[in-house]
């Protein structure tokens, strides 16, 4: 099968390239281009048909080439005889012009492989639509071999040939000599035309005098391409050697028959010997049986019988032909009336046109687009006539498919968008804008078919105005959006505000209330809402018209209008216009209800966003206290009241506890009261305080920075010098001490719990009730006391200095000291007051614990304590001193760390001391 395809794709190429060769050496090729095989024809079927195009022009034609290899075989003398042949059909072919015999284009080329000439475009040839393929490239093309003839096309068909013999017979006074259906060829618009005049007999006589033909006597010697068709001949042709106009009508009696039977004669003629073969069918002409004439229409089968009559004299002439009832057919006179428009005035054709859309449907299609449509196109020359044509036009583009439209139909159409004139034909498209938005391509669209709408909106008559407005809603579907929105939406606009017709300006508002919906809801708001502002007239139409506007926006599921909208511009808007004099009863009502509608809408939208904010500000209020009672049930637990601290600090004072007790209550609850009286701006910066608390709080805890005492040399002092050189020296470590080590990774210690919130009370320690200042290097005036130095400062005591001072390798007796003391009191040796000797390795102190070392607050709002003046870390002034400020001392929770030595293990002694200082 593979080798079959193979051997039969190389014999097609084989051919084509050989055509090719012989095609490209012919000066037809200078002027046209050829193209692909389509069809064969003429005498034999020997013209192969191309078709092709005119360089200059682009102009369509069909290209015949006759291959003088066909004839190679014979001799040279039959070679020349059949080349002159050719030659002389061609040729008188192109000195006659008539409409039903085929036009020349260009005249016969030869060159030493080929004849060629041009004519107008060919589809095929009649032998080859019913079924005679010789000659044809393989495969047979698809529009070929599926062909089918209608009836209307065979009418008209036969039609045209009686009037091309009438032609011949009556106007140049010739025999055609060789009717038969190779030299019928069919155009490109399916019309019938007769060529093959190789064997024409003209006239001997004057043109005045009755015409007398003389014929060639029959040659059974010649070659086949240089005698005609014998089996389409009459028989007094070949049996009395006599021709008239009456052997043309019985050749036409054949082809009439053939053409109703696939293409067979009526007589099967034996070409070897002729004469026999035509003197024994002479009885079969004389005597045609029903049967062989039963697939001829009954209306027209008397009259092919007088066609195929042995009687010359009984025969119809062609003009008696052309008026039979049979071609009387509707489809028939419809395309005979077509091709004779040329011959009409403007009034006829536009008589003719307007009832030609009731016939139309009842002709088929392929009639109708290759044959009349092409008719129709050509008046577009003549304006007065395109509005009568156009209708006609676009009935048919509605039957046609998209590529059929934009093949055949759109070129023709596309100047006739840009014309003006008449202004029935702006009316006419606009009436079929959804067909040409539908069948036409996009671009088309945006560059002749929208400008043709524009164009009639501004156009000056108020009729084109009004009924573009009015067709414009049908096929806004169909239109893009940005065309839309930037084209056509400001020309209604446009119009709307410069027309002076009322009935324009309430059309318009009308065309934008119905083309809303195919708009985008912020353009409506930024534009046609604004546009309704604009609007001078205020005559109750145009005000109802404004109203339907607003009432579509507003109750369109797509669209709407915000309440803010609705308040500052849309309301007031309606509500002015509303009180309008020019309104009735029933349109101020309409105006009301309106109105209503969109307070009704508004006031629910309002209140139902202010509900959902009241909502979300209760839970936040909500989510903040419970936030507020985790983090006091959480300092209760990790943290010691400072009252008890300053118990054990003071011994149980109870004046002390009463009092602190006391302001612990009020600085609980003071927090809470403010807590409830935040604004949400407030809560919301205290929650990203208390989360960035939260973030500090899960730092692991930082370890004292262990220091070195200092070893001094032993010698004897005087206890009392020395006992009042400690006290005094209390009140300027601040200043005479220096700096103290840094805390370890830069972190601050808070020695003050505190569970006031941000505001309340200050991170150094700053306790609203005792009325100190915050921490710092300012200088407080000096007032009376036990330590006046230690008074006038606010600083933070240098406790590192002091436990420098304590850490002596040799402990001096203070035992002499002891009767400085009261009696009521428990007597503790100063010796019991002295800091315990460290060991080695060991640099803490019970009093370095307790105030050095102290452990970051749990519950402070912020970690890190302020930086005093001259970057020293405040928080130990004078309210962090717990001899003056002892209600702000807080104990750490952690055990204190016990030395080697078995130092101090808890700060009782050292409290007991204190008691014991102070009396």
């Amino acid at each position: 099968m593979e080798s079959m395809l193979n051997k039969l794709k190389s014999t097609v190429t084989k051919v084509t390239a050989d055509m090719t060769s012989a095609v490209m050496g012919n000066p037809v090729t200078r002027e046209f281009e050829v193209g692909r095989h389509i069809a064969s024809g003429g005498p034999g079927m020997c013209w192969r048909i191309y078709n092709g195009t005119k360089k200059s022009t682009k102009q369509e034609v069909a290209v015949f080439v006759f291959d003088k290899k066909m004839v190679e075989k014979y001799q040279k003398f039959d070679k020349d005889q059949i080349i002159e042949s050719l030659k002389k059909g061609v040729q008188q072919l192109t000195r006659l012009r008539h409409p039903r015999l085929l036009t020349v284009q260009h005249p016969l080329e030869e060159s030493r492989d080929c004849l060629a000439f041009c004519t107008e475009p060919v589809f095929a040839s009649l032998s080859n639509v019913l079924g005679q393929w010789d000659n044809l490239p393989s495969p047979v093309p698809t529009d070929i071999k599926d062909y089918k003839l209608y009836d209307v096309e065979t009418k008209y068909g036969l039609l045209q040939i009686s009037e091309g013999l009438s032609f011949l017979h009556s106007g140049v006074k010739m025999v055609h000599g060789n009717l038969c259906l190779e030299n019928i060829i069919l155009n490109k618009s399916g019309a019938w035309k007769i060529m093959g005049f190789d064997f024409s007999i003209s006239s001997i006589n004057p043109s005045d005098a009755e015409p007398k033909y003389s014929c060639k006597e029959w040659e059974p010697n010649l070659p086949p391409l240089c005698l005609p068709n014998p089996e389409y001949l009459a028989p007094e042709y070949i049996l009395s050697v006599s021709c008239d106009a009456a052997s043309d009508m019985y050749s036409l009696g054949v082809v009439m028959h053939a053409v109703f039977n696939e293409g067979k004669p009526v007589l099967q003629v034996n070409k070897h010997d002729i004469f026999k073969s035509f003197s024994r069918q002479l009885d079969q002409l004389s005597r045609l049986s029903p049967t062989m004439l039963n697939k001829i229409p009954e209306e027209v089968r008397e009259h092919v019988k007088m066609l195929l009559s042995v009687t010359p004299n009984v025969r119809p002439d062609a003009d008696q032909m052309t008026k039979i009832p049979f071609f009387d057919d509707v489809g028939a006179v419809t395309l005979a009336y077509f091709d004779s428009l040329f011959q009409r005035d403007n009034l006829q054709k536009s008589q003719f046109y307007k009832n030609l859309p009731k016939v139309l449907p009842k002709l088929p299609k392929r009639v109708v687009v290759y044959r009349i449509l092409p008719a129709l196109t050509s008046e577009f020359v003549n304006p007065d006539m395109v509005p009568f044509v156009l209708p006609n036009v676009l009935l048919i583009a509605e039957e046609c498919t998209k590529d059929e439209y934009v093949r055949l139909i759109l070129p023709d159409l596309s100047p006739v968008f840009k014309q003006q004139e008449p202004v029935q034909i702006l009316l006419i498209f606009l009436q079929k804008m959804d067909l040409l938005l539908t069948k036409t391509p996009p671009e088309d669209i945006k560059n002749s078919v929208l400008p043709m709408v524009y164009r009639a909106l501004e156009a000056p008559s108020i009729q084109i105005q009004e009924l573009c407005l009015n067709i414009i809603p049908t096929f806004a579907n169909l239109i893009e959006y940005p065309s839309m929105k930037n084209a056509l939406i400001p020309r209604i606009k446009s119009a709307c505000l410069q027309t002076s017709s009322l009935a324009v300006r309430v059309n318009s508002l009308v065309c934008l209330g119905k083309i809303l919906e195919y708009l985008d809801k912020w353009y409506v708001i930024d534009e046609i809402l604004p546009f309704l502002q604009q609007i001078p007239s205020r005559e109750p139409a145009v005000l109802m018209g404004v109203l339907g506007i607003y009432k579509c926006t507003f109750s369109h599921k797509k669209l709407g209008i915000p309440k803010e909208h609705l308040a500052a511009k849309s309301l007031p808007h309606l509500v002015s216009l509303s009180i309008d004099n020019n309104l009735n009863l029933n349109q101020f009502n309409s105006f009301m209800a309106v109105i209503k509608d969109m307070l009704t809408r508004m006031e629910a939208e309002h209140k139902t966003k202010l509900e959902q904010l009241h909502s979300m500000q209760e839970q936040q209020r909500s989510m903040n206290i419970n936030t507020s009672q985790t983090n006091q049930s959480e300092e209760t637990k990790r943290t010691p009241s400072p009252g008890n601290q300053i118990d054990d600090l003071f011994g149980g004072s109870s004046g002390s506890t009463g009092v602190n007790g006391k302001a612990n209550g009020n600085s609980a609850s003071a927090p809470q009261l403010n807590r409830m009286s935040l604004t949400l701006e407030e809560k919301q910066r205290l929650a990203k305080e208390q989360e960035q608390a939260a973030k500090l709080r899960n730092q692991p805890a930082l370890a004292p920075q262990s220091i070195k005492p200092a070893t001094t040399p032993t010698q004897a002092k005087d206890l009392t010098s020395c006992l009042l050189n400690n006290m005094t020296s209390l009140g300027s470590l601040s200043l005479t001490s220096p700096p103290r080590p840094g805390l370890i990774q830069g972190s601050t210690i808070s020695a003050y719990p505190s569970t006031t919130p941000m505001g309340s009370m200050a991170s150094n320690g700053y306790n609203p009730t005792m009325g100190f200042q915050t921490g710092g290097q300012g200088m407080h005036p000096p007032g009376p006391g036990l330590y006046g130095g230690m008074a006038t400062t606010t600083s933070t005591p240098n406790f590192g200095a002091l436990t420098h001072n304590q850490g002596s390798t040799n402990t001096p007796d203070m035992s002499a000291l002891d009767s400085l003391f009261t009696s009521n009191k428990p007597k503790v040796s100063l010796n019991q007051m002295a800091p315990p000797k460290p060991n080695p390795g060991t640099t803490a102190t019970p009093w370095l614990n307790q105030f050095g070392s102290a452990q970051p607050s749990q519950t402070a709002p912020m970690q890190g304590a302020p930086l005093a003046m001259g970057g020293v870390t405040s928080g130990f002034g004078m309210q962090a001193n717990p001899f003056f400020s002892p209600q702000n001392f807080s104990q750490p929770t952690a055990a204190p760390v016990m030395n080697a030595g078995g130092g101090l293990r808890h700060s009782s002694s050292v409290n007991n001391d204190l008691k014991d200082l102070f009396g």
